[in-house]
């Protein structure tokens, strides 16, 4: 007898058998294999003539949800049962997120094994990590669960309402969920804005100077001891100053006038303040901060990005990668204060080590923030990466070890 371990991916199975004990048997489900139904010939017999039947969800008994098991995942759950049979235990491997903790529960639901079951969580795919994740299970977590049910409904609610309008306004196959109806609200609210703006003139002076061939540019800010009026002193819904602003607002002639009496003189520097400035490294990647800057230095998607990061973790490369959190764990820091010292020297190194935290107050802290895996950081070069994959593991790499570098 064997214990059967189930994951998402056939990727995330090769990677995590390397790393389990023998007797284990890893298999994928693919995702989810059980949902809402997705067309009208999904839906059970029994329930074609509610009036709710359409959107899968019970509007009428506490948003009941009903789930089936779609015709191109029976396949999969038929495999999957058929290796239950011949297992001594079940562990359900799946993500640590409210999505990983949905596709525990419904396997759960639909296998409704008759063997001990257990729920094994990992924010990484390191040898270190499964076996430690092996020590640890815990069962099924019904918050997080509910919490992803909740996401679910509420996407069928706003989709299957709105989604139609979509296609007949502006194009056939977009889809309004709960976060896209929302975003069209924010869109229509600013433009609604935009439409109210009113415009209005103001002028002011700038030159270009030179001292010893070395140029600058200047700017008029006051004027007979006034501050000179900028963008920042109308009011947007009128188009006026703001009241109370003492400031110097400037026409066309005025400013002209201006610039052919002081066009030939010689301008003299009256004093100069100089500040010093700290630059500190960035906090490590977060999800929405890894998509920021994979977009800017990569010149990828949002999407391919995630894709992209999938990989690399289910590879066991770099930690989960859905993530809010920009904490580090004790063993990370340690690495990164190794690479730094390593690499460039103590001089490059802070001289504590940076614990960064989430400003959010939403934030989730249950996982790390995004870091290459294990207790010591692979050099990119190391890893046998290419192409876009290679790019986003430097860029992670780059990173976590720049946050704790020196100022």
């Amino acid at each position: 007898m064997s214990t059967l371990v189930i994951v998402e991916s056939p990727t995330k199975a090769r990677t995590i058998s390397n790393y389990l004990p023998s007797g284990y048997r890893v298999q994928a489900s693919m995702g989810h294999i059980r949902d809402l139904p997705a067309s009208a010939e999904e839906i059970p017999p029994a329930h074609k003539d509610k009036s709710w039947a359409n959107l899968g969800v019970d509007v009428d008994n506490d948003f009941d949800p009903l789930y089936v098991v779609p015709k191109t995942k029976s396949k999969v759950v038929k495999e999957l049962k058929e290796a239950l049979k011949g297992a001594s235990e079940l562990i359900l491997a799946t993500d640590e997120d409210r999505e990983g903790e949905s596709i525990s529960w419904h396997l759960l639901q639909v296998l409704n094994p008759k063997i001990p079951t257990k729920r094994m969580v990992f924010h990484e795919i390191t040898k270190e990590a499964i076996q430690a994740a092996l020590k640890n299970c815990r069962s099924i977590d019904e918050n997080l669960v509910h919490a992803q049910e909740t996401r679910r409904i509420l996407d069928r609610l706003y989709g299957y309402t709105l989604s139609p309008l979509l296609w007949k306004k502006i194009s056939k196959g977009l889809s309004a969920g709960r976060v896209q109806s929302v975003a069209v609200r924010l869109l229509v609210q600013r433009e609604r804005e935009r439409r109210a703006f009113k415009t209005a003139n103001y002028w002011d002076l700038k030159a270009t100077l030179e001292k010893d061939k070395n140029q600058f540019d200047s700017k008029l800010v006051t004027l007979n001891g006034q501050k000179v009026a900028n963008g920042s002193d109308f009011d947007a819904d009128t188009g006026r100053l703001i009241p109370g602003r003492q400031v110097t607002l400037l026409d066309q002639a005025t400013a002209a006038a201006l610039k052919e009496r002081i066009e030939d003189k010689i301008w003299r520097v009256s004093h100069t303040e100089e500040k010093p400035t700290t630059r500190k490294p960035s906090p490590p990647f977060t999800t929405s901060t890894l998509q920021q800057e994979a977009n800017r230095k990569l010149g990828i998607s949002a999407r391919d990005t995630m894709r992209i990061a999938q990989n690399l973790y289910e590879q066991g490369y770099i930690t989960y990668m859905r993530t809010d959190s920009v904490h580090l764990s004790d063993q990370a820091i340690t690495a990164a204060r190794n690479c730094v010292e390593q690499m460039y020297g103590k001089n490059y190194l802070s001289p504590q080590p940076r614990q960064y935290t989430t400003k959010s107050k939403g934030a989730q802290e249950a996982h790390e923030a995004i870091r290459p895996a294990g207790s010591s950081f692979r050099l990119p070069r190391e890893t046998g990466l290419s192409g876009l994959e290679f790019a986003l593991y430097d860029l992670i790499w780059k990173r976590t070890v720049a946050s704790q570098m020196a100022d």
